[in-house]
């Protein structure tokens, strides 16, 4: 059904964009931004609540991408990693995704039981997910040819580029290993996608090579 397909598309979509603001108030938060307007608590409840709200929209992708039956993903395969056979490499990004937030949801809600230490260190893949998530999205989605799409890509990584070099020029050089780490890896994942943009999803026969079902390119091939 095109419902299912339209839908699955807008909530990775919007779903993308909540991670991106739930992460750049995160990169704030690590340096304590407050404001007499916003508080930490403000500060701390809209980051929670762009996180819950990320969540819920991956849960109606999920749902949806099962639902629709061009792709045969399965439930299993939307939450266990690398277990399906519709694009497995990139559908696994987006479940590995998925379970990092899951993750780190959970122990939040656990977090007086687990203690500080060990809800900090599991708080951290929520760093890692957002990249494996624009990895998943580039890579699976139907969609990274079109205007807006790129353009939701662009703002979200544009966002976090800033963020992250606001965050690591605060009280420089205080933890320059850290901070230089920071920049490291932001350069090396700006640069790592753009090297294969043009060679992956922007070539030709990318859906091919991804790893869609020879019966689900027959009838593309028709056309």
């Amino acid at each position: 059904m095109k419902t299912y397909w339209y839908l699955t598309r807008a909530s990775g979509a919007v779903a993308l964009i909540l991670l991106t603001l739930a992460l750049v108030i995160g990169i704030a938060a690590i340096g304590r931004l407050a404001t007499r307007r916003w508080p930490r608590f403000a500060v701390d409840g809209l980051h929670r609540t762009a996180s819950l709200l990320a969540i819920a929209f991956l849960v109606v992708h999920i749902v949806s991408a099962v639902l629709d039956s061009f792709a045969p993903i399965s439930l299993v395969d939307a939450v266990v990693p690398f277990a399906g056979t519709y694009r497995p490499l990139w559908l696994g990004l987006g479940a590995t995704a998925f379970d990092l937030l899951v993750a780190v949801a959970v122990t939040s809600a656990l977090r007086v039981r687990l203690g500080h230490s060990v809800w900090r260190a599991v708080h951290w893949l929520a760093y890692a997910a957002w990249p494996i998530a624009i990895l998943h999205g580039l890579g699976t989605g139907s969609d990274v040819r079109q205007g807006w799409m790129a353009a939701v890509y662009a703002g979200c990584g544009a966002t976090v580029a800033i963020a992250v070099l606001i965050r690591v020029s605060l009280g420089w050089p205080g933890d320059v290993r850290w901070r230089l780490a920071g920049l490291g890896a932001l350069a090396g994942i700006g640069l790592g996608v753009a090297l294969w943009l043009p060679r992956g999803p922007l070539a030709p026969h990318w859906a091919r090579r991804a790893g869609t079902p020879a019966r689900l390119l027959a009838p593309v091939r028709g056309t």
